[in-house]
């Protein structure tokens, strides 16, 4: 076991089983980097890493692991602390690691997408920075990974991948514009194409107007993304907050299943945290 002093997490540490061959890869911990969220970097902020990678590391990196986290992999014992120090005069921080938080993470959001309902970026920060001391420091016996996706297209496969995962829908109607839905029947089979591969069967198409019985609609997206300029998200914007996602070797993979199936998320994001906090003391 190796790592900072005061951090459960942010190192993994890797020894060769025949170190007087291989003295170079003696020691080749990898260290994790808390990114940030939706993974923006300026060129300055990344240079400034890459060199403090080269001087204390092999210079292997890995953006961005399964984890979400940046991964530099390769150093020794003795230049953790070094990296610790540099890292954090530099305003970054170690990622999770181990029997704790795991580094939250999720998609560009609204930064980019035109299709999220809410903004991941934020969450995600919120949640890193009001979950720092658990990130670090474990405070409950096994890892626990949150990711957010702005839709049901799930951009991070949070249903597949996250303990937690927050997914951003809406709970009125979806908009649609007819008059570009006729557009789209002239370059689509709306019928067979749209209509047809509806999960839940809610919609119907005669050749002129699609209605939709949004009781039945589980908001997948898929109508949305085939025809974006006739079909929008609706204005009552939230997230489904799921839980019990994974992917373990031995037993198979777990997809999430709903816990709350809308929530309202809004800064400072308090209730999402009341509601985190509860599932842990259960």
């Amino acid at each position: 076991i190796v790592g900072v002093l005061g951090y459960g997490g942010g190192v993994i540490g890797r020894y060769c089983d025949l170190p007087e061959e291989y003295p170079g890869v003696a020691h080749f911990h990898t260290v994790r980097i808390n990114p940030p969220s939706g993974f923006f970097y300026t060129s300055k902020a990344m240079k400034e890493l890459c060199d403090i990678w080269d001087k204390y590391g092999s210079g292997l990196t890995n953006l961005h692991g399964s984890t979400g986290d940046m991964v530099w992999l390769g150093t020794q014992t003795d230049k953790l602390e070094p990296i610790f120090a540099e890292i954090t005069a530099k305003g970054w921080d170690l990622g999770g690691s181990g029997s704790c938080l795991r580094t939250p993470s999720c998609c560009a959001g609204m930064s980019r997408c035109e299709f999220a309902n809410i903004d991941t970026m934020s969450v995600c920060h919120s949640m890193t920075q009001k979950f720092q001391d658990e990130l670090h420091r474990p405070a409950f016996p096994y890892k626990f990974k949150i990711k957010v996706s702005g839709c049901a297209n799930d951009c991070t496969a949070a249903v597949a991948r996250a303990d937690m995962s927050i997914i951003g829908t809406w709970k009125d109607n979806i908009r649609i514009d007819q008059a570009e839905v006729k557009n789209y029947s002239s370059k689509m089979n709306i019928q067979e194409e749209i209509v047809g591969m509806c999960p839940t069967k809610c919609m119907s198409f005669d050749g002129s107007a699609l209605k939709i019985n949004d009781k039945d609609c589980n908001r997948c997206m898929h109508c949305i993304n085939q025809m974006p300029k006739a079909l929008r998200p609706g204005k009552e914007k939230g997230a489904t907050i799921m839980l019990g996602g994974k992917a373990p070797i031995v037993t198979g993979a777990l997809m999430s299943w709903v816990l709350v199936p809308f929530m309202k998320l809004e800064e400072p994001y308090d209730n999402l945290e009341a509601l985190i906090r509860k599932l842990w003391e259960w």
